[in-house]
C-alpha cells in the first residue's frame, strides 16, 4: 500500500469516527467474541464508562441478565440483516432506571461476525410527553388559584378578625382557641398566597443570563441557611452559552430544588448535592400549534445522594399538591415546573436510591448577527 493509500485510509477512519461521535445517539460495534470494539462519545455517557474501559469488556457486563439485546445480536450475526426493536427495558444497576430504548442492530458487512449497536433513548420523549401533563395540571391550579383569591381569601380576613375580637372577652383558659383559629386562617391564606403565583400570567423580563452565576447566588443562600451542614459541590461547563431567562425566577426553581435536596439528604453522614451544567444537543420539544420545534441543549441538574424519591411518586411529582413532607404544600415542585415551562423547556426527575436527578433542560440563548437583534432559540425575535 502506498504512503498515499494509507493516509486516504487514515484518513477516511478518522472521518468515520468524527461522524460516530457527532451521532446525538449511543453506537458501539460489537465484535465476534461479543466485546464492544467501538464506543461513540454518546455511548460512553450512556454506559458511564469511557470507550477505553468498554473495549476491555463483553456487551453482556453492562446489561442485565437475558436481556433481549443479546438475543437480537446473536440473531442478526446468523441471518445477516438488521433488525429493529422497540420499548426495550435495559434498566440495572450499572445503567440506571428508566433505561426505556429503541434498538437498531445490524451487521457490518466489511467485518463478518461484527454487529453495530445503536441505542435510541425513550425516556426523554416519555418525560417530554408528562412535562406537557404537568403543564395541564399547572393550568388547572391556574384556575382554582383565582376562584380561591376571590371566594376564601375574604371570608378568611373576617372569621380572623371575629377571633381577635372574641379574645379580648372571653376567659383566659379559652384564649388558646382564639389564637389557634387566627393561626389556621393565616396558614390557608398562606396557602392561598402561593397559588396565586400560578394565576399571575404576565411576561417577565428575560435577559442572556450566565447560569453559573444563578448557581453561585443560590449556593451562598443555601450555604448561609437551610445547607449550612451539608458539602454542595459543583461540575460545570465552563463553555456553555447564555440561557435566555429572567435571573429571579430561575433562582426561586433552583432554591427550590436544592432544599428540597438538603432535606432529603438531612441527617446523612455523607450527605452531598451536586450542581451540574452541560451542553447536551439533540433534545428538541414541538411547540403547540406550529411544525416548530425548540431545542433545548443547556442541561442543569441538582443531584442529592438521599434516599430517593417512591418510585410511584415519581411520575406525578410536579403534580400540583403531590408531597412526602408533612407540613409540604404540593405546590413548590408545581412552581418549578410551570416556571421552566414558561421559559419553553421541561423539568424532569431521576430517582434511585442514593442518587436523585432533579434535571432541567432549557434553550440557550441566541444572537442574530449583522443588525444585532437578539433571538431566541426559536429565532424569532424577542
Amino acid at each position: 500500500m502506498t504512503k498515499s493509500a494509507v493516509q486516504d485510509a487514515a484518513h477516511g477512519q478518522a472521518l468515520a469516527m468524527a461522524v460516530l461521535n457527532s451521532v446525538q445517539n449511543p453506537v458501539i460495534l460489537v465484535d465476534p467474541a461479543g466485546v464492544i470494539a467501538f464506543a461513540n462519545w454518546e455511548a460512553e455517557t450512556f454506559f458511564g464508562a469511557s470507550a477505553a474501559y468498554l473495549a476491555k469488556h463483553k456487551i453482556s457486563s453492562f446489561i442485565p441478565f437475558g436481556s433481549p439485546l443479546l438475543a437480537l445480536i446473536e440473531q442478526v450475526r446468523e441471518r445477516k440483516a438488521p433488525v429493529n426493536e422497540y420499548r426495550v427495558d435495559l434498566s440495572s444497576p450499572k445503567l440506571g432506571q428508566e433505561k426505556l430504548v429503541d434498538l437498531y442492530v445490524a451487521p457490518v458487512a466489511s467485518e463478518p461476525g461484527s454487529i453495530v449497536v445503536v441505542f435510541q433513548e425513550r425516556s426523554m420523549a416519555d418525560k417530554i410527553d408528562r412535562q406537557l401533563t404537568h403543564r395541564a395540571a399547572a393550568r388547572s391550579v391556574t384556575g382554582l388559584a383565582s376562584m380561591l383569591a376571590h371566594e376564601i381569601k375574604n371570608p378568611l380576613s373576617g372569621i380572623r378578625g371575629a377571633a381577635q375580637l372574641l379574645e379580648t372577652v372571653v376567659p383566659d383558659d379559652d384564649r388558646p382557641l382564639t389564637r389557634l383559629i387566627c393561626d389556621e386562617t393565616d396558614r390557608i391564606v398562606s396557602l392561598v398566597d402561593r397559588m396565586e403565583v400560578f394565576s399571575d400570567e404576565r411576561p417577565v423580563d428575560r435577559v442572556p443570563l450566565n447560569i453559573h452565576s444563578v448557581l453561585d447566588h443560590v449556593k451562598a443562600v443555601a450555604k448561609a441557611g437551610f445547607a449550612r451542614e451539608i458539602k454542595i459541590s459543583e461540575m460545570y461547563d465552563p463553555s456553555l452559552p447564555p440561557v435566555y431567562a429572567n435571573r429571579d425566577q430561575l433562582v426561586q426553581v433552583f432554591l427550590n430544588l436544592i432544599k428540597n435536596a438538603a432535606e432529603a439528604v438531612d441527617g446523612q453522614p455523607d450527605a452531598e448535592i451536586m450542581l451540574t451544567t452541560a451542553y447536551r444537543p439533540g433534545i428538541k420539544l414541538s411547540v403547540a400549534g406550529t411544525r416548530e420545534k425548540i431545542s433545548l441543549p443547556l442541561e442543569f441538574c441538582v443531584i442529592d445522594n438521599g434516599p430517593g424519591v417512591p418510585a410511584d411518586l415519581v411520575p406525578h411529582l410536579f403534580d400540583p399538591f403531590i408531597t412526602t413532607k408533612t407540613n409540604g404544600s404540593g405546590l413548590g415542585l408545581a412552581l418549578v415546573a410551570k416556571i421552566i415551562g414558561g421559559h419553553g423547556g421541561i423539568v424532569e426527575c431521576d430517582s434511585q436510591a442514593h442518587r436523585t436527578v432533579f434535571r432541567v433542560l432549557m434553550p440557550m440563548h441566541k444572537e442574530e448577527a449583522g443588525d444585532g437583534r437578539a433571538l431566541n432559540s426559536t429565532g424569532s425575535e424577542k
